[in-house]
């Protein structure tokens, strides 16, 4: 399984002319994110204000860096379930710069046998949809199976580094 390790990044260049238009110095150096603004980041792009995101399963394969809902050719979308909709990621307020759903799960009523190998993160409760953002997936070291009764919580955890 792939962790991914970064975060959103700041860095800043400044460069300093003399009156006549020569540059004197230059300087470089990266931005630190205070846990407060991980917070309000969190809060800010999962929270269900602006954007509603949901968690759907997916079949074999792994989420590539360059994969959309319309185009991840290495995975498919799979519904072995009855929901209607995809459920959707509903976050507790960020603390520490991390935040789940683990108090609202994402929860899968299972109505058919089939293999899971992951879970992903997109912008549309459609059920095997292929259009809408794809913010990102996770990928089972291999395959996990269902059947028909089970039952499959997910939780999603997001913490900024």
């Amino acid at each position: 399984m792939k962790l991914e390790t970064q975060a959103p990044r700041t860095s800043y260049h400044f460069e300093c002319y003399d009156k006549d238009g020569n540059l004197k110095w230059e300087e470089r150096c990266n931005n630190t994110v205070t846990t407060l603004g991980k917070n309000d980041l969190i809060d800010q792009y999962f929270d269900g204000t602006a954007k509603t995101w949901f968690v759907g399963l997916k079949d074999t394969g792994s989420v590539l860096v360059g994969d959309t809902m319309a185009s991840h050719g290495g995975w498919v979308t799979i519904s072995p379930y009855s929901n209607a909709t995809d459920p959707a990621l509903v976050l507790a307020a960020a603390a520490a710069g991390t935040a789940d759903n683990s108090a609202s799960k994402a929860v899968f009523t299972i109505n058919a046998t089939d293999d899971v190998y992951g879970a992903f993160i997109k912008d549309s409760s459609t059920v095997d949809i292929a259009t809408g953002l794809l913010y990102g997936g996770g990928d089972f070291a291999a395959q996990r199976s269902v059947a028909s009764g089970d039952t499959l919580n997910v939780t999603v955890t997001i913490t900024m580094t």
